[in-house]
């Protein structure tokens, strides 16, 4: 539903045609390579990898591809993290259509695409050359780690993460350790209750 809505909003702008669309990160690879858009969209939730895995692949197949990021997560979490891996733009799935389609044309001109309060976070951070204040303690994880984090929330066990991942148990296991000590947390159960309450409150956005 998402992607048909995406269809018929670029349709409707008029000035833009739609390319095509793909269902998961395996499709969309092929796609880019067989036809190349100027613009592409890509949620980061994908389901067979991560989006940020798929923007950092595609940045080095094609580098002059320009990608807006798509999700329902806090771009406080995100936004950043889109822009290292590749991306010129990350939108909420919730802004409205103005923004939306002034995204849009922002990164297919070539420009960078975030919200103004997004804009005035990355600006401090380079700026200071530090952490800006609303980034809290998650936003030190790697995305690998990040992603592990995700699937604990998702109720995942060691197995499920690894399997899901395509990594060792052993390496999902070190992710674990990190992130604990990342956060400050000692018992692996405190770490779980953490991330499935985090995921909760992601669902309510």
């Amino acid at each position: 539903m998402m992607r048909e809505g995406w269809r018929l909003f670029i349709e409707n702008t008029g000035d833009m045609a739609f390319a095509w669309m793909a269902g998961d990160a395996s499709e969309a690879v092929r796609k880019v390579d067989e036809d190349t858009p100027d613009v592409l969209v890509l949620d980061i939730s994908l389901p067979d990898r991560s989006g940020l895995e798929l923007i950092k692949d595609l940045r080095l197949l094609r580098p002059k591809l320009s990608m807006l990021a798509v999700s329902m997560h806090d771009e406080k979490l995100y936004a950043q993290r889109a822009l290292k891996a590749g991306a010129r733009g990350y939108v909420m799935k919730s802004a409205p259509q103005k923004a939306l389609e002034q995204a849009l044309r922002r990164v297919a001109a070539g420009g960078i695409a975030v919200s103004e309060e997004m804009s005035e976070e990355i600006l401090k951070a380079f700026s200071t050359g530090a952490v800006t204040e609303s980034q809290d303690s998650l936003a030190g994880l790697s995305d690998r780690e990040f992603e592990v984090f995700q699937l604990i929330g998702q109720g995942k066990n060691t197995a499920q993460i690894a399997e899901g991942l395509r990594i060792s148990t052993k390496t999902v296991d070190v992710h674990k350790m990190n992130i604990r000590e990342k956060l400050g947390m000692s018992d692996p159960s405190e770490l779980s209750y953490f991330a499935i309450r985090w995921a909760e409150g992601q669902k309510t956005l």
